[in-house]
């Protein structure tokens, strides 16, 4: 499987069972308007099996830049059949607030070429609600917010991470030198211990270390 780290929370799964496009991002000229420094490069995906949008919000919901017929599913949780086999879609909030200040968010989980991911989207809460754990299960290669601000920051993440195990952890959603706002991931990848900085944007699963106990992958910067 080839994951690649659009910026932001958007990446694309390439494996030998299909393409999967999370939570990319179109025209975010809105964000400039306000002042918000937003630099990562356009996204670009020719075509794509099935494309997940955790949530309704422009930095995540930009499924315009996806070619071809994908399926989708838009903040919708459940149990549902895709071209990559079931998907589950765990219900979340944005916010500490029961979703008041931010509205809902959607964790999904699927497997895609014998491994299980799960994709946090903008989990804001204080942690993760038991039928929440029980509902995601076990996860081998997880993206996890860690950026603070409106979502979890450094301490919440490493909890989260250690509740589920996974093999690897891919921080997401941090202040880069492409972003104006949010926290960086270095306080996440301090307290995980064991990082793994790569050198592009992009990486071969079979390629990473062992992951046990959880590696931190950190793509490079798109």
């Amino acid at each position: 499987m080839r994951v690649e780290w659009h910026g932001q929370s958007a990446f694309t799964l390439s494996g030998k069972e299909g393409t999967v496009v999370i939570d990319p991002f179109g025209d975010v000229s809105s964000l400039r308007e306000r002042g918000i420094q937003w630099d990562y490069p356009p996204i670009e995906v020719p075509a794509a099996d099935l494309v997940l949008v955790t949530h309704e919000h422009r930095d995540h919901n930009g499924v315009e830049v996806v070619g071809g017929d994908p399926v989708m599913l838009r903040a919708q949780a459940g149990r549902y059949d895709s071209p990559v086999g079931e998907v589950v879609g765990v219900a979340s909030e944005h916010d500490t607030a029961a979703g008041i200040e931010r509205g809902p968010n959607t964790a999904f989980v699927f497997e895609l070429d014998g491994l299980r991911v799960a994709h946090f989207g903008d989990f804001g809460q204080a942690g993760l609600r038991p039928e929440q754990r029980e509902a995601i299960g076990a996860v081998d290669l997880l993206f996890l917010p860690v950026g603070g601000g409106p979502t979890i920051g450094a301490e919440v993440a490493v909890t989260i991470t250690g509740e589920l195990g996974p093999r690897w952890v891919v921080p997401m959603h941090y202040r880069t030198e492409r972003i104006g706002f949010l926290e960086t991931e270095e306080e996440f990848v301090a307290a995980m211990g064991e990082s793994h900085p790569l050198t592009g944007p992009f990486f071969e699963v079979d390629d990473l270390p062992g992951g046990k106990p959880t590696a931190v992958i950190v793509p490079a910067v798109p």
